[in-house]
């Protein structure tokens, strides 16, 4: 017997970033709820770690992702804060649809994850790298 619903696979957060996701999720809730209650989902079900303990292949607020959907897309994208987003750049807001699903996977994860458009997908990260992951953590640091 099959379940057509999948389970999510195990993620894991950063301190410094399940700290910024859970202040944005707040704030987004009265605009959008769906993402927000998503977002807060995830959070929730997360592993969260130190920062200096999550892994270089974790994907977080900076990560540069390579992933491959169900329809047989390819694409690379960087989960970036809304202020930075820029889908022309493959700069993709962590509170988008998309950017919520990849928070916290690594390579070889797939999860399903409804669009904007409320069509389902499923997608699998192939590569996870940290190039803008730092830059954007000392962005966030407060002066």
């Amino acid at each position: 017997m099959s379940n057509r619903r999948s389970r999510k696979p195990a993620i894991t957060v950063c301190q410094t970033d399940f700290d910024r996701l859970s202040s944005l999720a707040e704030a987004l809730h009265a605009r959008n709820p769906a993402v927000a209650e998503e977002l807060l989902g995830e959070l929730d079900r997360a592993r969260i770690v130190d920062d200096a303990k999550l892994k270089p292949y974790t994907a977080r607020i900076g990560s540069t992702l390579h992933y491959s959907t169900d329809t047989g897309d390819e694409r690379n994208v960087t989960l970036v804060l809304p202020k930075d987003a820029d889908i022309s750049k493959g700069y993709v807001s962590i509170l988008t649809p998309i950017g919520v699903a990849l928070l916290g996977l690594a390579p070889g994860q797939s999860i399903d994850w409804t669009s904007t458009h409320g069509e389902r997908h499923k997608l699998t990260v192939n590569r996870v790298s940290q190039e803008q992951a730092q830059d954007q953590t000392q962005d966030a640091r407060p002066a």
